[in-house]
This record gives structure tokens, sequence and C-alpha cells, in this order.
């Protein structure tokens, strides 16, 4: 089943070898790419689009292993590391004939979108991150009785065999159970929006692990060097979040400042899903963002 934006064009985009992703494209103006989260494809992103496409190319792809986007088996450690993805969307991107974009990214596409924002300073001229932390942090943050609340990235940071054999006895009660308790407004994923995602992430159950468990392996290290380093996400940056802050015992602002220049951190009364739970305010702080 598939729910199409009105007004987006779909096609498929060539971004490596072997891999094609799947794409929304509308509206005209300098480019936006929006990166969608788990458990949940594009279409997250079907409200906050439409408002952008009054004055922007807005360009919406499934990430590679998610959604109708090609799942390549993860027979490498960089397979889906957030550097080879990020690649993906630069290389999207400049095949769309953008080679300077912004870039919002919810949830695991925000961990693709703060990869690109470090790997590629040249091609993002802004940065939203929505509701994650940079890995290192989040690692860090859950301890204790906290990590109970990140339960999926333990299974999924198993070795190859386990956590997909677990998964895919009881896909919809998996994926289904994080649309369920981690949104504050059950309306704001309607049944046949939730039909989509549960599809999708039923039959892409490998490359999902995959994709987590290089935020265990290889994505830690590529922050880790890049924490010591020092390097910087030096384009206006954007950070909505739930007050995990409060819940994890940490300055969430103050962590955030070490990562990026110019700085907006807010915090969100609403759940996780924010683009679809209050669409209204994703705008008005990308549109801020935009004119930054």
């Amino acid at each position: 089943m598939s729910i199409e934006f009105p007004g987006f064009e779909h096609r498929r985009v060539p971004v490596a070898d072997g891999v094609s992703l799947n794409v929304a494209v509308g509206g005209s103006g300098p480019a936006v790419v929006l990166l969608h989260g788990f458990p949940q494809t594009h279409l997250m992103w079907r409200h906050v689009a439409a408002d952008l496409a009054v004055d922007h190319t807005v360009i919406c792809p499934d990430l590679r292993g998610y959604g109708d986007s090609d799942r390549p088996v993860a027979e490498e450690d960089h397979t889906y590391a957030k550097r080879t993805m990020a690649a993906d969307v630069v290389a999207l991107a400049r095949t769309l004939g953008h080679e300077r974009f912004a870039l919002a990214g919810h949830d695991r596409g925000a961990l693709v979108a703060i990869r690109a924002g470090l790997d590629h300073p040249g091609a993002i001229t802004h940065l939203a991150v929505l509701d994650v932390l940079p890995v290192p942090e989040m690692w860090e943050a859950l301890r204790g009785v906290h990590g109970a609340v990140g339960f999926h990235l333990y299974l999924m940071a198993q070795p190859p065999g386990l956590p997909e054999q677990m998964i895919e006895a009881a896909p919809d009660a998996f994926f289904g159970h994080f649309l369920d308790v981690w949104t504050t407004d059950p309306e704001a994923i309607p049944e046949p929006v939730r039909r989509v995602y549960l599809d999708a992430c039923r039959n892409a159950v490998p490359s999902i692990v995959a994709d987590y468990r290089a935020s265990a392996g290889i994505d830690l290290e590529h922050d880790l060097a890049a924490r010591t380093a020092g390097d910087r996400l030096t384009m206006p940056v954007t950070v909505l979040q739930q007050d995990w802050g409060a819940a994890l015992g940490y300055d969430a602002r103050g962590l955030w400042s070490g990562w990026a220049e110019d700085l907006r951190h807010a915090t969100v009364t609403c759940g996780h899903f924010m683009a679809e739970e209050d669409p209204g305010l994703v705008v008005k702080e990308l549109r801020a963002l935009l004119a930054r």
C-alpha cells in the first residue's frame, strides 16, 4: 500500500553502486531535504513537505534500507554506516541538480543529517535535528534504568542472527510498539499511514537492524573520532527535542553546544513524532532556521 504526496513526483534515483532511493520531490526554489526516522518512511513528512513546497524544492527520500528504497545486504560494517547514508543524501541532491541544500532529519534520519553536516559542510546550508542525540552522547545517556527506554538499541546491537529472528517472529508487534508508546496523540498517525509504516518495516527487518547495529559500532567510532578532533557543525543548526535532559539527567542544550557553533535548541511538548503530531511547530522552526 502506498500513500502519495499531492503535487509531488515519486521517482527512484541511483545514489551508489547498486543502490537507488525512493524519493518524493515537489515544489520549486532552494532545496530542502527531509530525512525520516524509525519506524517510518518519507511519508512522515507529508504535512511539513506540503507547506515548505510553496517556496522550496522539497526532497523526501526513503533512507537506504527503509521503505521502497534499496536494501543492500550488510556484508560490510560500512553498508549502513551513517557516513555511507549521508553520502547517499548528498549524491541524491546533486543528481537532482542541487549542490547545496538545507537538511532536516528526524530520529535515524537525524543521525544521517548530523554526519552529512560533519562530512559535507560545503553542501549543507542549514541543519535541523529532530529528537535525537549524537551517537556517543546517546550511549552515554542510557545508563542504569534509563537504558530501558532504549531496549531496542541494545537488542539490535547484537551480532547478526538473533535480533533479526526475534523481530521477524512478530514484526507488527515490535514496530507497532514504538508507534504506540512514542506518541502523545494517536490520531497523528492514522490507520492507513500506520499500515504503510508496518508494511515497510516488515519487509526490511535485516536492513533496519543493520542500521541500528552500525550505531553501536562504526557510527560510534566515527562520532568519537569527530568529538576527539573537535569537529563541529559550522552551519546554522536547530535542535528540537522532547525534554530528554530532565528525563535522563543531563543538560541537553549544553551537550549540543559542543557540536554546533550556531545553535538554537528548543524543547517540544508533543511526542517523538513531532512532524506528525505538531507539524505547524516544525514548519515554523524550519522556516526560522532557513532565514538564519
